[in-house]
């Protein structure tokens, strides 16, 4: 797991419960993605609309109980993002 997943999944835990839910990664990359991706924590291709949203939640979601953790989240962004 790199630091940048790990960093991306703490700015999109809106409600900093530990989990992401697919409202909270769509709404966090709505409103967070474009100052988290001139900061560095999120490449500028990462930003999408809503279906792009909604489909990297659907990819990382592992066992399909509809939260994400930071594992399955981290596995997917750092394979995806190249951090890995």
């Amino acid at each position: 797991m790199s630091e940048k997943a790990r960093k991306l999944f703490e700015a999109l835990d809106l409600d900093h419960n530990g989990t992401l839910t697919r409202e909270e990664v769509i709404i966090a990359l709505r409103t967070k993605g474009p100052s988290l991706a001139a900061s560095g924590d999120l490449p500028f291709w990462g930003l999408g609309d809503v279906d792009d949203s909604s489909a990297l939640f659907d990819a990382a979601d592992q066992n399909g109980d509809a939260v994400l953790t930071l594992e399955e989240f981290s596995a997917v962004v750092d394979r995806r993002f190249g951090w890995s």
